[in-house]
């Protein structure tokens, strides 16, 4: 079994935890460092930075303890650096 297969190093990234219905800004507190956007379709985003597995299955934890529907988790691309900061002088 390698480390990958055993999902030792995995984790760290950034996520999009959908959940059904829209939580108002007094929930971000309980998800700190991660962005809550409300969508048009009736349904909520956190999204943001995740360290490790664990911090993951701590999110989702919250997701449950609070009894908010979970529709989907996915784990996605950070945000492109921008063009002024990428380019050297």
């Amino acid at each position: 079994m390698t480390d990958t297969s055993a999902g030792h190093g995995q984790g760290a990234g950034r996520y999009e935890i959908r959940v059904k219905g829209h939580l108002g800004p007094r929930w971000a507190a309980r998800f700190e460092g991660m962005t809550l956007i409300r969508d048009g379709d009736g349904t909520t985003v956190i999204h943001g930075p995740v360290v490790d597995q664990a911090a993951l299955h701590g999110l989702l934890a919250r997701v449950r303890d609070l009894g908010i529907p979970l529709l989907s988790v996915a784990r996605v691309e950070p945000d492109p650096p921008s063009a002024s900061t990428s380019e050297p002088r």
